[in-house]
């Protein structure tokens, strides 16, 4: 799974990296080191118009769950590629409600003897960002009228580098795959449900200080390497 990230791109550099129609952000961005699940998060929808930012809880809620919010147990921030297509959950955002989004790095835990040990990965070119491969929807609480939007990271079994910590990574798309990711037909979607080539990303061991999901968003020592 992935389950926290990093987001440390500028505005302009988001912009200019998914040509967005805006000419201002949805909000106030700053960098942050912990994003976790149920916070907002960044994501690119494409429309008629163009590709826009758009903030979502991390945490796909479906437009058809009639419950209170707080009735939803089930772990929604990821989307596992095999299932995606088929599980009530996800199907119909799979089917016609595809976003990317953007992240800086994230964060795995490898079981070690002394504990979990958490990685840092981001990219091997120093690029400030990486594009996950996500799903959204729109859910409105019965009870307020409140509108929610929300999305999911789409994850799936990992590269070799990977998998010497962990069992799964996102689904990572470069730019040539997006068009093909945001509006291509539910199988051309799934094509991309791969793997990260080898040497797209580089990892270094980080503080367990991470591994709290407490720890400071705004502390960009979580992600310094450990000496040695």
């Amino acid at each position: 799974m992935c389950g926290r990230f990093t987001a440390r791109y500028t505005w302009a550099e988001v912009r200019a990296y998914y040509n967005l129609i805006q000419s201002e952000p949805p909000s106030n961005m700053r960098p942050r080191y912990n994003v976790c699940p149920t916070t907002k998060v960044d994501a690119v929808v494409r429309d008629d118009a163009g590709r826009s930012l758009k903030r979502m809880r991390w945490g796909l809620i479906p437009g058809w769950w009639s419950k209170p919010l707080k009735e939803m147990r089930l772990a929604t921030f990821n989307a596992r590629a095999e299932t995606a297509a088929s599980k009530p959950f996800f199907r119909s955002s799979f089917k016609s409600r595809r976003c990317l989004i953007p992240v800086s790095g994230y964060y795995e835990w490898q079981t070690t003897p002394a504990g979990k040990q958490p990685w840092y990965f981001t990219r091997a070119d120093g690029g400030p960002i990486i594009t996950t491969a996500g799903l959204w929807d729109e859910w409105t609480d019965k009870a307020s009228g409140e509108t929610i939007t929300s999305c999911s990271m789409v994850i799936t079994e990992p590269n070799a580098m990977v998998a010497e910590v962990h069992d799964r990574m996102p689904v990572m798309l470069e730019p040539d795959q997006w068009e093909q990711w945001e509006q291509g037909s539910p199988d051309e979607a799934e094509e991309l449900m791969r793997p990260a080539p080898d040497g797209l990303l580089q990892r270094w061991p980080v503080s367990t200080r991470v591994n709290s999901s407490r720890a400071d968003d705004d502390d960009y020592n979580l992600i310094n390497a450990l000496p040695g």
